[in-house]
């Protein structure tokens, strides 16, 4: 029977949507051969490796459920969580416009109220949590801090509406505003995915940023895309090598193609009235173009979140049409706490891609961030990261790691280690603006955001602040394994 899926081998794929509760609940008991006859579950797993372990196998299907739920419940709450977001943001800035609460009263009573009517200045609730908007002027272009800090600013930026982050970019950053765009989900039926483009005219070479958004906090569509548990196992261009299995909502917001993958060319429905742009095919016809006419520029991808798996993916699926020319041009991959993304044999294919094309990986993680140990490294789910983790502690203070501590965050070992961290990051946001500047003071939003920290650790440690914060006081890290001593201890990178 023909399916959605054929352009490859084995895969495992949930559809929420189609799936009713008894579905759901379905997945507890059935069997394989039963779930495949239901509209909601397609799974194939010719020649791979079988899960003997009933443990391991109830615990898959336990994950399978808990993200068919999750997806479920995602879908009723699309309205409500947007609505929710909307009316926050819209407080947040009122809050900004006119001086904080205090402020705000006042001029309530004075009847001048500030309202945030301009688009251009309307911050997002990411932006709320850290307002800067330039580059740290002490780090200049051919400091080895340069890319990565202007690679944060721009994952960051990436959360605001195309009137902000032009204006941004124009104005505080001083470069050229290519363009935002957003793609199409062919999986969802709808635009989900963001990402802008700029160029930095005063690096020598000129660089082109491409910076994916993340999971938006109240965006339900983001959140899917990052519960949904499906994956396909990929094979190469000739189809006589198998690549890996790969995280299906990433590949779905990237652009991948209803029943024909990643064909080298966009394959468009013929009785499409709207363009509907999918992200990894647009972005590549336009850095084509940009690159032909600027030979001596290069570019970077980068993302945070879900915008990191994006970031790194995109450089996979370049590799997977032998865009060779393109690959020489990408300066370098940044990523800032992203999730895994694939198995064991995508790693060994992506580094392969990173050798071969003398790509940078620059895979960023910050203390007990939570969503870089997910999803599972383990027998259940297999997902793994590949190349050194870039790992820096609440101090700043970094090492190039094969793997960050406490990979899959839940270790009862780590529980109370991770509660004293959270804990002194609050103290260290009273103390950070005399210890390093004033520029590093946090607001209340953010302050209020770190004591949600004391509920869940690793939540907290997501927030885009602290990741800007370790491209200005971190180490400069050489993200290779050539770099790393016995007792993993970073290397400095000397220009």
């Amino acid at each position: 029977m023909a399916t959605d899926e054929d352009f490859c081998k084995n895969f495992l794929v949930v559809h929420a949507k189609e799936a009713s509760l008894y579905d759901i609940a379905c997945v507890l008991i059935c069997s394989t051969n039963s779930l495949n006859n239901r509209n909601f579950y397609n799974e194939k797993c010719d020649g791979m490796e079988e899960i003997e372990s009933t443990r391991e196998k109830l615990s898959q299907r336990w994950l399978i459920f808990a993200s068919l739920l999750a997806q479920k419940i995602l879908i009723w709450a699309n309205k409500p969580m947007a609505q929710f977001g909307l009316f926050i943001e819209t407080w947040l800035n009122l809050l900004s416009c006119n001086g904080g609460l205090f402020g705000l009263l006042m001029n309530r009573i004075r009847g001048k109220v500030v309202k945030p009517e301009s688009p251009e200045k309307f911050m997002s609730f990411i932006g709320e949590l850290d307002k800067r908007l330039k580059l740290d002027a002490s780090i200049e272009t051919g400091d080895g801090r340069y890319n990565s800090s202007l690679a944060m600013m721009a994952a960051k930026l990436s959360y605001e509406s195309k009137e902000f982050v032009e204006a941004a970019i124009q104005d505080q950053l001083k470069m050229d505003f290519i363009d935002f765009y957003e793609f199409w989900n062919d999986y969802q039926d709808k635009f989900t995915t963001y990402a802008t483009m700029f160029q930095d005219s005063t690096s020598d070479p000129n660089l082109i940023v491409v910076a994916f958004r993340g999971t938006g906090p109240f965006n339900a569509s983001d959140w899917m895309t990052d519960v949904d548990i499906s994956w396909y196992e990929l094979e190469d261009i000739t189809q006589t090598k198998t690549i890996g299995r790969i995280h299906g909502g990433f590949m779905k917001a990237l652009g991948l193609q209803k029943g024909k993958g990643w064909p080298s060319e966009p394959e468009p429905p013929q009785d499409q009235t709207v363009e509907h742009p999918f992200a990894y095919y647009k972005i590549r016809e336009k850095l084509k173009e940009l690159l032909e006419r600027n030979p001596n520029a290069k570019f970077i991808v980068t993302g945070h979140s879900l915008g990191g798996a994006l970031a790194i993916l995109f450089a996979g699926v370049l590799g997977l049409h032998e865009e060779t020319w393109l690959l020489k041009r990408l300066e370098g991959v940044y990523t800032f706490g992203q999730p895994r993304v694939g198995d064991e044999s995508f790693g060994r294919y992506m580094m392969k891609i990173i050798k071969d094309h003398n790509v940078r990986y620059f895979r960023y993680v910050y203390g007990n961030d939570m969503v870089p140990r997910l999803p599972y490294d383990d027998r259940s789910l297999f997902f793994k990261h590949f190349g050194p983790s870039l790992y820096f502690n609440s101090f700043y203070n970094g090492k190039v790691m094969e793997e960050e501590p406490n990979k899959n965050y839940f270790s009862l070992v780590w529980v109370i280690p991770k509660y004293l961290n959270a804990f002194w990051e609050i103290i260290r946001s009273f103390i950070l603006p005399y210890w390093k500047g004033k520029e590093y003071k946090e607001n209340h939003i953010e302050r209020f955001f770190r004591m949600v920290g004391l509920i869940i650790p690793g939540l907290a440690a997501h927030g885009p602040k602290d990741y800007i914060d370790v491209t200005r006081l971190g180490t400069d890290l050489v993200p290779t394994m050539l770099n790393m001593t016995n007792d993993g201890q970073a290397v400095q990178k000397k220009d």
